[in-house]
C-alpha cells in the first residue's frame, strides 16, 4: 500500500496540484495516528548498518475487532490480535521478509503501560496474542522487542474492515484451494479450484481453520501469507498501477480505520519509495521456527534458530538456510508463478535468494554473525520455496 501511495501520489503531483492536495488531506484523514513511544520501556538499541540507508522494521497486527460493518463473521467477540507479523526491509533495499509470529507461541509477556501510564502486569508461558488483549499495539510492541531484541521503527494495524475494503478495490484477489472448503463456523463455502474472492470471502478464507489444510493456526498462518502475496501481485500489476480509478480506491480503503504511528500519508509513501527495486520473488514470508509445547498441548515454543533469526534481522544479516520453505510473493495465484518446489528437492540457485551475491546485504558485515561456524548457510544448492508438503499443509494447491 505504502509503495502505490507514493507513486500515485508522484504522479498526480505532475498533472494537478489542486487533485494531489485533495487527494493528500483526504488520505491524511482516513488515517487513525497513535504514537505509542511514551507507553514503550527498556527498548533495543537500533543497531547502525555501515550503508548509506539503515534497514525498517515495521510491524503489522491484524485486529480481530468486529466493530465495523459486515465484521461479524462467526459468534467470537474479538478484541484480540490473530496476526502479527514483522516486515523487515533491508538497508540496501534489495529484500523484504514478512515473519509471522503464531498466536499460540508461548512467551514470557513483559509489563507494559496502558495510555495512562499505568502498569500492565506480565505474565510467563503467555500466548503471544494475550499481550494485545491486555494493552493493544503498545503492549504487543513491548512484547516483541524484549522478546526478540529487535527494535520496532514503526507499527500498523489492520481491522477487518480495512481488509475487505482493500480486497474489494482491487476488484478481488485469485486463490487456488485444492479441495472443497465448507465451514459453517465462517459462513464460507469455496468449491476446489482457482478463483477470485471479494472482500467478504477473502476475510473468511484467511481466518477460517477447521476443514482447511492440517486445521491449526500453523496452515491458517501460511494461507494468510499466500493471501498477503497474491494482494501484493495484484495491487502492483499493471491492471492497478494503470488504472487510477482502481488505485485511488485501493487507497481510500487502505487508509480507513488504518491504526498507525507513521504520521502522515507523506510518510507512508516515502517508506513505500524504498521497495520500488523489490520485485515479488524477493518479498518473502516465513515464520518463527518452533516445536509444538509438550507442557500446554495445542500451544508452541520457539526454537534456538529463533534467537538467530531475530539476531540476523536485527543486524540486517542473510538468513541463510532459515529462508528455506518461505513462501514468495510470486509463489502465489496472480504472480505469473506458481510452482512450488518439489518437496526435498534442492534445485534452488542463487537468483531464488532474497539478497543474492551481488547485494550489499550479502557481504560480510562489520557486526559478528549472531552464531559463527554453526550457523545456517547461505548454501545456494538449497531450495528456498515453499514445499508442495508446506502448501498442501495450508490447504494451498500444489
Amino acid at each position: 500500500m505504502a509503495k502505490v501511495l507514493g507513486a500515485t501520489l508522484l504522479t498526480l503531483a505532475m498533472v494537478s496540484g489542486l487533485s494531489v492536495a485533495f487527494l493528500y488531506r483526504h488520505l491524511n484523514g482516513n488515517l487513525n495516528v497513535v504514537s505509542v513511544d511514551d507507553q514503550l520501556t527498556n527498548r533495543p538499541e537500533k543497531v547502525h548498518i555501515s550503508a548509506p540507508k539503515q534497514p525498517i522494521n515495521i510491524l503489522v497486527m491484524g485486529s480481530d475487532s468486529r466493530d465495523c460493518a459486515g465484521c461479524g463473521l462467526d459468534d467470537e467477540a474479538g478484541g484480540g490480535s490473530d496476526t502479527t507479523i514483522l516486515f523487515h526491509l533491508s538497508a540496501d533495499r534489495q529484500s523484504a521478509y514478512g515473519v509471522s509470529i503464531p498466536r499460540d507461541s508461548l512467551v514470557d509477556r513483559p509489563d507494559c503501560e496502558d495510555e495512562d501510564g499505568k502498569t500492565i502486569p506480565g505474565g510467563s508461558d503467555a500466548m503471544w496474542n494475550a499481550a494485545y488483549t491486555y494493552g493493544g499495539p503498545a503492549c504487543t510492541i513491548q512484547q516483541f522487542e524484549q522478546t526478540t531484541g529487535v527494535r520496532v521503527d514503526n507499527y500498523v494495524v489492520v481491522d477487518f474492515g480495512s481488509f475487505k475494503e482493500m480486497v474489494d478495490a482491487v476488484d478481488g484477489v485469485e486463490v487456488c484451494v485444492p479441495q472443497d472448503i465448507d465451514s459453517s463456523e465462517y459462513g464460507i463455502t469455496i468449491p476446489a479450484g482457482t478463483r477470485t474472492l471479494d472482500g467478504k470471502e477473502a476475510l473468511a478464507y484467511v481466518r477460517v481453520r477447521h476443514g482447511v489444510g492440517d486445521g491449526s493456526d500453523i496452515g491458517r498462518i501460511k494461507r494468510q501469507q499466500a493471501f498477503i502475496g497474491a494482494l501484493v501481485a495484484k495491487v502492483i500489476s499493471s491492471g492497478t498501477l494503470t488504472r487510477f480509478d482502481r488505485l485511488v480506491r485501493f487507497l481510500n480503503a487502505a487508509t480507513k480505520s488504518l491504526t498507525t504511528d507513521i504520521p502522515n500519508i507523506k510518510e507512508m509513501g516515502l517508506v513505500g519509495l524504498q521497495f520500488k527495486n523489490i520485485g515479488l520473488k524477493r518479498i518473502r514470508f516465513i515464520t518463527v521456527p518452533f516445536v509444538y509445547s509438550t507442557s500446554q498441548p495445542g500451544r508452541v515454543e520457539w526454537t534456538s534458530d529463533a534467537d538467530t533469526l531475530w539476531k540476523r534481522i536485527a543486524n540486517d544479516q542473510p538468513l541463510g538456510k532459515l529462508r528455506v520453505g518461505s513462501l514468495g510473493a510470486d509463489q502465489v495465484p496472480g504472480s505469473g508463478s506458481t510452482t512450488p518446489t518439489p518437496s526435498g528437492s534442492a534445485s534452488g540457485s542463487p537468483s531464488d535468494s532474497p539478497t543474492d551475491s551481488s547485494s550489499p546485504s550479502d557481504s560480510e558485515s562489520t557486526t559478528d554473525s549472531p552464531s559463527s561456524t554453526s550457523s545456517p548457510s547461505d548454501d545456494p544448492s538449497d531450495s528456498i520455496d515453499a514445499s508442495k508438503d508446506d502448501l498442501e499443509f495450508a490447504g494451498l494447491c500444489t
